[in-house]
């Protein structure tokens, strides 16, 4: 298998599984859930996409972190938080419905910011942008990657109850089960880049993972939601999609380098 068959073809087929089984998990009543209590989403979102990349890049800046760096916990901390996110929500008794919820309207949303987000990144930090860089493509190639399996999901959801809920698990299962061998096998290409980068961006990757945490919490108590939504937005804002973060480096920026800081940060995290 060449890098380009893995990083061009393997690891988006996987994210838009991974996407598609969070799609068949939706249904119209968690949108509607959506309209009756706003409040929790509305100060997740802000949050998780103007809080969090204005973390991350206090943190590159506080740590002078070096140019791949910065940019590549940049683009961690535009990406959504992922399924990573529910599943810790449910293990730490959170409001799980509010922690899918708010990972499905982040995602959605996360298409449009998060190429507007690299492109501040590499304009600050890159002495020398490159060229390559198009936020037209960027934002298609997420539209495609992430928002139409996501909507496919719902309608499938939507028009096939009882087959879309006894095949989600599956769907789901499976998609995580790759992105892990994926996120592996890429971490094991670029093992002398991370190796000799996990020394300057292990420490700014815990900082970023806890304030954004503590960050998340402190945004429920200023807003007097109840203990279990605090606790899930602190998982929401602190807990970021790295492997969606890995796709945008690798096949869409061809930047493996920018992948050290979300490879780093998985582990933190």
């Amino acid at each position: 298998m060449t890098d380009s068959v893995l990083t061009q073809i393997i690891l988006p087929l996987v994210l838009a599984l991974i996407m598609f089984g969070m799609g068949l998990s939706l249904t119209k009543q968690d949108f509607l859930a959506l309209g009756k209590e706003p409040k929790p989403i509305v100060v997740g979102l802000f949050g998780q996409l103007l809080l969090l990349p204005i973390l991350a890049y206090g943190v590159a800046i506080l740590f002078g972190l070096s140019q791949h760096l910065a940019i590549g916990i940049m683009i961690l901390a535009a990406c959504p938080g992922g399924t990573s996110s529910n599943i810790i929500s449910h293990l730490a008794k959170a409001n799980l419905a509010l922690s899918v919820s708010l990972t499905a309207v982040t995602t959605l949303v996360c298409v449009f910011t998060t190429p507007l987000i690299i492109q501040f990144a590499i304009n600050q930090f890159d002495k020398n942008p490159a060229e390559s860089f198009s936020l037209l493509s960027t934002t298609l190639g997420l539209i495609f990657i992430t928002l139409l399996p996501v909507l496919l999901g719902i309608f499938l959801r939507h028009k096939y109850p009882t087959q879309a809920i006894s095949s989600e698990p599956f769907f789901r299962r499976l998609a995580t089960g790759f992105l892990i061998f994926m996120i592996i096998a890429i971490t094991y290409q670029e093992r002398v880049n991370i190796l000799g980068s996990l020394s300057h961006v292990l420490l700014p990757s815990i900082t970023l993972n806890l304030v954004a945490m503590a960050t998340g919490l402190i945004l429920g108590i200023v807003f007097k939601l109840v203990k279990r939504d605090c606790i899930t937005l602190g998982i929401e804002v602190g807990v970021q999609n790295s492997g969606m973060a890995i796709l945008i480096t690798v096949s869409f920026l061809d930047r493996p380098d920018y992948a050290i800081a979300a490879g780093v940060y998985g582990l933190a995290m």
